[in-house]
């Protein structure tokens, strides 16, 4: 079974955005670790879901740790695009700029990735409509749009996944990613589904792909 495992941010109970969460991940030996990526008033990347107050973990610490990690990859999740030329600006500071993506990146935010960061991959988020996942019309204009727009796959909730949708996308060569599995019922569904990248909140379920 081929797939990565994502630590979401705030994984095994750690702080979310949080550096203790980037080294808990890798230490539990998921492939990716994930945080959200914000930007100040003054412009500098920091890690934070929603509007930035206090005290922040900025990217350029975030990717300093990355980089003392062998191997592990750095799922962005932009919560904001306003200033994204200083993320690789960090990455190429940190040697990292191979192993980072995108996620969070939704259709009105393409040109601005492709203006500012056009060498970094990023996955589509979309709200799949629940009434049309399994029809097969709808599923061909989602595939469309994902390849049109140039991201490497669709990034979606997990409980908006067919079989479908996975088996048409990967018949045109786009990944499918879901997220956020909380129990092991969740992560042996996403399994099933066969997902390519699965988000997870703790890494205990990488069991799961055993069983």
């Amino acid at each position: 079974m081929n797939f990565t495992l994502t630590a979401h941010t705030g994984c095994e109970e750690t702080q979310e955005n949080s550096l203790e969460s980037i080294r808990k991940g890798y230490e539990s030996g998921a492939d990716i670790v994930e945080f959200d990526l914000n930007f100040t008033t003054k412009g500098e990347a920091v890690l934070s879901h929603d509007e930035v107050e206090g005290d922040c973990v900025t990217l350029d610490a975030a990717f300093a740790l990355i980089s003392d990690l062998p191997n592990i990859k750095a799922n962005v999740d932009c919560k904001s695009v306003s200033n994204l030329k200083t993320v690789t600006e960090l990455a190429e500071k940190h040697d990292i700029s191979d192993r980072i993506f995108y996620t969070g990146i939704r259709e009105e935010d393409v040109p601005a990735v492709k203006e500012q960061t056009p060498e970094v991959a990023y996955w589509l988020n979309y709200d799949v409509d629940v009434e049309k996942n399994t029809d097969e019309e709808y599923l061909l204009s989602l595939a469309r749009k994902t390849r049109e727009l140039g991201a490497v796959g669709l990034n979606i909730n997990y409980e908006t996944c067919t079989k479908e949708l996975v088996d048409l996308f990967h018949e045109r060569g786009i990944l499918v990613s879901l997220w956020t599995i909380k129990t092991e019922y969740d992560m042996i569904k996403a399994l099933n589904l066969g997902a390519d990248n699965i988000t997870v909140h703790t890494l205990a379920l990488k069991r799961s792909s055993t069983l």
